[in-house]
């Protein structure tokens, strides 16, 4: 199992960065990404304890750490900034908090975030053709998600994904340990969405192609 979008109380998580990788571990967790939310208020403290956490744990631990943020609520015209100012501080992957249809966020921001250049949009909701054919387009993957609220949408991203070739993957977006689910769960959450065995491995070895990229980058 992979989870490529988690939140530590660094943001709004529950766990410290280690008790949450650990917990992870001992449910059978490959890799783990360690996503927590910023604007421009915050990403110069967060994200430098995301890097330094990532790395001792990868030391000695049989589980991948993964440093990353989720961009949160940010005006359109910083979204570019803050995933440009990430990579070049430490982050392997970014994601951005997408067009959810259980929170107010600010229309343009899956458009915005994808021609930015984000490795994953989050539960973007209320995404729309033209943004599905551009994700596609960009290499943008799309979340599918077991959160709860977020994920009443995802018959509808599954619906364009499939319509236009955009990569999917599903994360838990975790912020309780209670949140992190097995893989045999994640089986049967897709299951329940109408996809077969076929599409439900491609999802995980989407998430896997993502591990294998950020590891050959070093």
């Amino acid at each position: 199992m992979i989870d490529l979008h988690t939140h530590t109380l660094l943001s709004d998580g529950e766990l410290l960065p280690s008790e949450l990788v650990r917990r992870a571990q001992v449910k059978g967790y490959t890799a783990i990404a360690l996503t927590d939310h910023v604007d421009s208020s915050n990403i110069d403290f967060v994200l430098p304890r995301v890097v330094k956490v990532s790395k001792v744990l990868n030391k000695d631990w049989d589980i991948f750490v993964i440093p990353g943020v989720e961009v949160t609520h940010a005006p359109l015209k910083e979204i570019p900034v803050l995933v440009k100012y990430a990579r070049r501080n430490g982050a392997k992957i970014v994601i951005v908090h997408g067009e959810t249809v259980s929170e107010p966020v600010i229309p343009g921001t899956n458009r915005c975030a994808i021609e930015s250049g984000c490795d994953i949009l989050a539960h973007p909701g209320n995404i729309t053709v033209d943004d599905a054919a551009l994700a596609a387009n960009k290499g943008t993957y799309l979340e599918i998600t077991t959160r709860l609220g977020h994920s009443s949408a995802n018959g509808h991203v599954l619906s364009l994904a499939k319509r236009f070739g955009a990569k999917t993957v599903l994360d838990n977006d975790s912020h309780s340990p209670d949140d992190l689910i097995s893989a045999e769960r994640a089986r049967e959450f897709l299951t329940a969405l109408g996809l077969n065995s076929d599409e439900i491995s491609q999802i995980f070895r989407n998430s896997e192609e993502i591990v294998t990229r950020i590891k050959r980058a070093g």
